[in-house]
């Protein structure tokens, strides 16, 4: 399961990205797009080195190798940006994510370990945003089995078992997290659910 960070900087931040991770947490996207190089780097300071394994960069991708994170995540416009100039997606990393929000992007993708496929349902998040269509429907059509396909857009715990029933491989929270009062007990009972189900595949 994967945790996207606020956009906006949260009281008490630091203190319960660290309680995710103490309950098994992942991954965790960093995703400030208004930080600056400095502010990112005071971000990810704070964070301690044990978890720096679970960091995946959105933004400022040249300060993963002196913090050692070696995830990047490309969004939809960057990626599309940079197809003149592959030799961004070659930098040495462990592995490289990128958005999407159709299943005729998700298929033509290359070199992605995993992708966002978004928005599944209205988000929590944004307002106004919601999916224009079924995905659910929309991913019978999957031909890329190389990239793992991550469900993403007003997930919670109340429909996080039918994305997994539906083909997704695993899910991204955001919305539910941040905008919960204890997101900590949140997130828990979200990973209750996805890993019940799991072990129920098995």
């Amino acid at each position: 399961m994967i945790v996207i960070s606020n956009s906006f900087v949260v009281d008490n931040e630091i203190k319960i990205l660290h309680s995710l991770f103490d309950e098994g947490l992942s991954l965790l996207h960093i995703r400030k797009p208004d930080f600056s190089e400095l502010e990112m780097a005071q971000f990810i300071h704070q964070i301690k080195l044990e978890f720096h394994d679970n960091l995946v960069l959105h933004s400022h991708h040249h300060l993963a190798k002196d913090f050692g994170i070696n995830r990047l995540h490309f969004s939809e416009k960057e990626r599309k940006r940079l197809n003149d100039f592959p030799e961004r997606f070659l930098k040495p990393c462990r592995s490289k994510s990128t958005s999407t929000h159709s299943i005729e992007d998700f298929n033509s993708l290359e070199n992605f370990d995993y992708a966002f496929l978004s928005p599944v349902f209205k988000s929590i998040s944004k307002e106004n945003y919601y999916p224009e269509k079924d995905l659910f429907e929309k991913i019978k059509s999957r031909k890329n089995q190389q990239t793992k396909m991550v469900a993403l857009g007003g997930i919670d715990s109340e429909n996080i078992q039918k994305i997994l029933e539906k083909g997704f491989d695993d899910t991204a929270l955001l919305g539910t997290i941040w905008k919960n009062k204890n997101p900590l007990k949140q997130f828990k009972l979200c990973q209750k659910i996805a890993l019940m189900y799991s072990q129920s595949q098995v």
